[in-house]
C-alpha cells in the first residue's frame, strides 16, 4: 500500500528537534470548533521547540466531511496532518490516504497501551481489533448530557416532581427517566419564560440524527451485525429491541423538544441551552468547557451526566478523532515530529487544561483528574461505555442511508420504526454487496 512506502526511514529520522531537519510550514486540518482554537494555542510550544511553523485549515462541522474527504480522495496536498473523524479510519487506511504509524510508534516509544482502549479502537485501528494503527488518539469525545442544575434545585419543582413521579428531580439513571424529566419541563414557565424539555440531535444533512438516535438504539438492543459476521444485519439492525429504541427516540422528539427543532445538531443544541430554552441538552462532551465558562449557564448552574441506560444495555455514541499523517504530504517527516510531540505526557496534560480532551491514560487516570473540572468524572463515566458507528471505507454511504431513514421516521413521521430499520438493512446490505463483503 502506498501509505507504507519508506515509513521506516521516515520513522527513524523523525526524532523531535532532530538536528539538520529543514524547517517546514505544516498545515493541520480539522473541524472549526472550540477545541481547534485550543490546539492552535497548544501548538505554539511545538513551533518553539521544533523550528517548524503551523498553519491550520478549520472547516465548520456541517461541511467538514465533504470538504476534507474530497481533499483526501483527490490526493490533495493541502493537509500535512489530518484530525479526521473516527469513521474515516477505514477509508484512510484502505485508500492509502493515511500513513501507517506502527513503525514510527515503535521507533519512538509510543505505545497504544498508554491510551484509553476505546479511543485506540475507535480512532486508530484498521481493521478493528487488530494492531494496525493509522492515527494517534487526539481528542476523546462522547455524547453526554448537560442539565440546568439550578432549575433542578428549585424547591417548588422538586416537590412537584416528587409528587408526580415518586422520585427526586435528579439526573436520570435510565432513558425512561430522562423522558419523564423532559416531559416535566416541556412548556413550563421558569423565571417568566416558557421553557422546553430537551435539545436533541435531529439534523438531516450530515450526521446529526444518527449521532443522536444511536444513544437510544444501542441501549434498547440495536447491533450493527452478528457477532460471528459483522455484515450479517438481519435481526440485529432491525431487531425488536432496535425498533423499540427508535420508537423511544421519536417519542422523545415528539414530547420534549422545542418548536422548530427538526434540524438541530451541535451548535443549535448549544444555543438553545445557553439561551435558557431547555432543561436538558444532548451534545458531545467538547461543549462542556464552554458551558462552564458561559455567564448564563456556567458557574455551578449546570450539571453533567452520562447517557442513561436502557432496558438492554448502557452505551453512549463515541465521538472524537485521531490525528494522522496524510500520505500526500511533502512534509511527512515534520508531520511525524508533530505526532511525537503531541503524544508526550506533559503536552497531553496541557491539552486537557486548555479544553482539549486527552485520551492518554496518564492524564485521565491521574488521581486528581476526576475533580479537575465539574465535568471530568462524567467524561470518564461516558468514555467507559462508548460504541461507534461503522468505520468501513464506504461509511459515507452507510451514514447517508441511516440519516435518511431515521429522519423520515423520527422527524417527518413517515412510516413505522420497523419499516425504517428494515429499509436500513436493505440499503446497508446493498452497500456491502457492492463492496464484495457479502
Amino acid at each position: 500500500m502506498k501509505a507504507a512506502i519508506g515509513l521506516s526511514a521516515i520513522a527513524l529520522a523523525s526524532a523531535l528537534g532532530a538536528k539538520g531537519a529543514a524547517a517546514a510550514d505544516l498545515t493541520l486540518c480539522w473541524a472549526a470548533w472550540d477545541p481547534a482554537n485550543a490546539l492552535v494555542e497548544l501548538s505554539k510550544d511545538f513551533e518553539t521547540k521544533s523550528g517548524h511553523t503551523m498553519s491550520f485549515e478549520f472547516v465548520p462541522w456541517p461541511n467538514f466531511a465533504d470538504r476534507m474527504l474530497n481533499e483526501l480522495n483527490s490526493g490533495g496536498q493541502l493537509c500535512d496532518l489530518m484530525i479526521g473523524d473516527s469513521q474515516w479510519v477505514g477509508l484512510g487506511a484502505e485508500a492509502g490516504h493515511y500513513i501507517k504509524l506502527n513503525d514510527f510508534f515503535e521507533a519512538n516509544g509510543i505505545s497504544m497501551e498508554d491510551f484509553i482502549p476505546a479511543t485506540v479502537t475507535g480512532y486508530s485501528e484498521w481493521p478493528k481489533g487488530t494492531p494496525n494503527y493509522w492515527a494517534l488518539p487526539a481528542f476523546g469525545d462522547v455524547v453526554g448530557w448537560t442539565y440546568r442544575k439550578d432549575w433542578f434545585e428549585k424547591p417548588e419543582l422538586q416537590a412537584e416532581f416528587q409528587e408526580k413521579y415518586g422520585r427526586p428531580l435528579a439526573p436520570p439513571a435510565t432513558l425512561e427517566e430522562l423522558k419523564d424529566i423532559g416531559t416535566f419541563f416541556q412548556g413550563r414557565e421558569i423565571d417568566g419564560k416558557t421553557v422546553y424539555g430537551a435539545a436533541i440531535y435531529t439534523e438531516r444533512g450530515s450526521e446529526g440524527i444518527t449521532m443522536g438516535v444511536t444513544n437510544a438504539l444501542y441501549n434498547y438492543g440495536f447491533q450493527y451485525g452478528s457477532p460471528e459476521n459483522p455484515y450479517d444485519l438481519e435481526g440485529y439492525v432491525n431487531s425488536p429491541g432496535a425498533v423499540e429504541g427508535l420508537e423511544y427516540y421519536k417519542a422523545l422528539y415528539d414530547c420534549c423538544t422545542p418548536p422548530g427543532s427538526s434540524d438541530w445538531y451541535m451548535s443549535e443544541d448549544i444555543d438553545a441551552y445557553k439561551s435558557g430554552q431547555v432543561a436538558l441538552q444532548m451534545n458531545f462532551a467538547f461543549i462542556w468547557p464552554g458551558v462552564e465558562a458561559d455567564p448564563n449557564v456556567g458557574g455551578g448552574k449546570s450539571g453533567y451526566f452520562a447517557n442513561p441506560a436502557g432496558p438492554a444495555g448502557h452505551f453512549a455514541q463515541l465521538g472524537g478523532q485521531g490525528i494522522s499523517v496524510v500520505s500526500y504530504s511533502e512534509n511527512q517527516e515534520a508531520a511525524l515530529e508533530y505526532i511525537q510531540w503531541f503524544a508526550q505526557e506533559e503536552i497531553q496534560k496541557k491539552w486537557w487544561s486548555l479544553g482539549g480532551y486527552s485520551a492518554l491514560k496518564a492524564v485521565v487516570e491521574d488521581p486528581g483528574f476526576a475533580t479537575s473540572q465539574p465535568y471530568a468524572q462524567t467524561f470518564l463515566d461516558s468514555m467507559a461505555i462508548v460504541k461507534d458507528f461503522w468505520a468501513e471505507p464506504s461509511y459515507a454511504s452507510l451514514l447517508l442511508s441511516m440519516q435518511d431513514k431515521v429522519h423520515k421516521y423520527v422527524v417527518a413521521g413517515q412510516g413505522t420504526a420497523q419499516e425504517a430499520l428494515d429499509g436500513l438493512v436493505e440499503d446497508w446490505t446493498e452497500v456491502f454487496e457492492d463492496d464484495g463483503k457479502l
